[in-house]
């Protein structure tokens, strides 16, 4: 039950992350436009370049909680490497419940508030030809610690298998379906 619930909880932040990676297209097809414009049309449009800008960071932003589902961030591996399966994933389970946790919910927290803010007042740069409102940008902030809160319970919780001896039965059993043992022998099997 604990496998299904941290396989279930990976499934939505890698689907927006993979999702946000298509941003990468967006963002060289805003970087192209910007440079036939300054240097075909001798044009500059900050609102172009501020989408640029917009599109990296929430492609980034919201790319952590997968990249951290793939065990895909960086670490200083300086005393981790020589450590035991079951001493790694305590210090990842210590680790996410004493840093990792708390700390996203402070930007959640306070990142909401941010975008409120933004959005209650419309806020803009106010700079003449610039993106017409912020708050679309800050939402992306608490949006993407919320999934990366989601992404930090999923490995918690896969952590605490593996201290118990319990992972060894969710990777058998990821693949969706029960693994039932068959009665049919691979060809050239002896009888």
């Amino acid at each position: 039950m604990l496998a299904r619930a941290a396989v279930w909880l990976g499934v939505l932040p890698a689907v927006i992350g993979r999702a946000a990676a298509w941003l990468t297209l967006v963002m060289a097809a805003l970087c192209f436009g910007m440079v036939l414009l300054r240097y075909g049309w001798e044009l500059g449009w900050v609102a172009l370049q501020e989408a640029l800008v917009a599109a990296n960071a929430t492609m980034f932003m919201l790319s952590l909680a997968w990249v951290l589902g793939l065990d895909g961030h960086v670490r200083v591996d300086v005393l981790y490497d020589t450590f035991s399966e079951k001493k790694k994933s305590w210090v990842n389970l210590i680790g996410a419940l004493v840093f990792a946790l708390p700390f996203c919910s402070l930007i959640v927290f306070y990142g909401w508030d941010f975008f409120f803010s933004a959005f209650v007042n419309q806020e803009n740069k106010g700079d003449p030809g610039s993106l017409p409102r912020l708050w679309p940008v800050k939402l992306v902030i608490p949006v993407s610690f919320a999934f990366l809160m989601l992404s930090i319970v999923a490995v918690m919780i896969k952590e605490y298998l593996v201290i118990t001896d319990q992972y060894d039965d969710m990777k058998d059993n990821h693949d969706g379906e029960d693994k039932q043992p068959s009665d049919k022998q691979p060809a050239g099997a002896p009888k």
